[in-house]
């Protein structure tokens, strides 16, 4: 983690709420009242935020999901901009209730608004007539402002991390009814008990939820860093070099392009006859079909004598095939 005191200092983190606003739950990071703000003791502030940052590292790096939850107008850009940053889930605009304990029906919403946002890529949702195209265009926009950070998140995530736990309330009554673990930036006006790791700071300043979720992010990326190198040593992904490797010889990788086949025993195949000898050679050396030519013969025996005479040309008898025919 690399930030210090002095940074928390001049982000404004320590400031809290009006005195009269305040929760005694928090009586245990304020380190005083003054001119009727609460001031935030920032030893605590640096202490919570540490442990968050551990906890957060650990379940990213054991395959988990963090979302992001912050629909406060102070929020919401910090929000998108550190979810798009490591890549995890987050909801800025509305937290849609069921999120959490109803996530089936929400997953099947999803897959709605994927659906439509198909037919209006190839071009299906132009053809629609135009009344109902644009009733689902409407709905698209509605669908977007609801599930613009969730579309990709297919389970229910490993943890959250909301900022201003006053104004998420039925998010974090969600969380602890699934059993969610929840850092949370608490002000003072808030209860630090509903959370599970609890950062005190200023939730209403741009400047202390930025500087708090950065920290936060660089926890999300040293998770995922961890992740892949355990994954590497537990063979699940290997190099695209290594698999080469194994699958081809390493003589065979290193013989030269011209001797690539001279390293390789392919038998060789000699120049296969004409048809036409095929062919003579099929009724010369078939004894059946000498016995249809020569009438009078009664076995494949006698046949061969005579599939000898024809194989023989005429021009090696000479005189005596004269005779032959002759006598037949």
């Amino acid at each position: 983690m690399n930030v210090e005191l002095t940074d928390l200092l001049e982000a404004g983190v320590h400031f809290g709420h009006q005195v009269k606003r305040w929760n005694p739950k928090s009586k245990s990071f304020v380190f005083d009242h003054r001119q009727g703000i609460s001031i935030i003791d920032l030893s605590k502030s640096y202490s919570g935020l540490q442990a968050a940052n551990d906890f957060v590292e650990e379940v990213v790096s054991k395959g988990g999901e963090v979302l992001f939850v912050g629909t406060k107008r102070q929020a919401q850009d910090v929000i998108r901009e550190v979810a798009a940053d490591c890549g995890m889930p987050f909801c800025a605009s509305r937290w849609l209730g069921g999120t959490l304990t109803n996530w089936q029906t929400i997953t099947r919403s999803i897959a709605k608004y994927k659906k439509y946002q198909k037919m209006e890529a190839d071009g299906s949702l132009s053809k629609l007539p135009k009344k109902e195209g644009s009733a689902i265009r409407r709905e698209m926009e509605r669908m977007n402002r609801n599930f613009e950070g969730i579309v990709k998140m297919e389970k229910p995530p490993a943890a959250m991390v909301v900022i201003d736990v006053n104004y998420e309330d039925i998010a974090v009554a969600e969380a602890k009814r699934c059993k969610i673990p929840v850092v949370a930036l608490v002000d003072t006006n808030s209860d630090p008990s509903l959370v599970d790791y609890p950062i005190p700071g200023n939730d209403d300043a741009v400047k202390a939820i930025r500087i708090i979720l950065e920290v936060i992010v660089e926890a999300v990326r040293s998770g995922l860093s961890q992740r892949q190198v355990h994954q590497e040593s537990a063979g699940v992904r290997k190099p695209v070099a290594l698999a080469a490797e194994e699958m081809v010889p390493e003589e065979k990788v290193a013989a030269p392009a011209a001797g690539v086949a001279a390293s390789f025993s392919v038998p060789v195949v000699e120049e296969a006859p004409a048809v036409e000898e095929v062919a003579a050679a099929s009724e010369v050396s078939t004894p059946e079909v000498m016995l249809e030519e020569a009438p009078g013969i009664k076995s494949k025996e006698e046949a061969k004598p005579v599939a000898a005479e024809k194989v023989a040309p005429e021009a090696d008898y000479g005189d005596e095939l004269e005779d032959n025919k002759s006598e037949a």
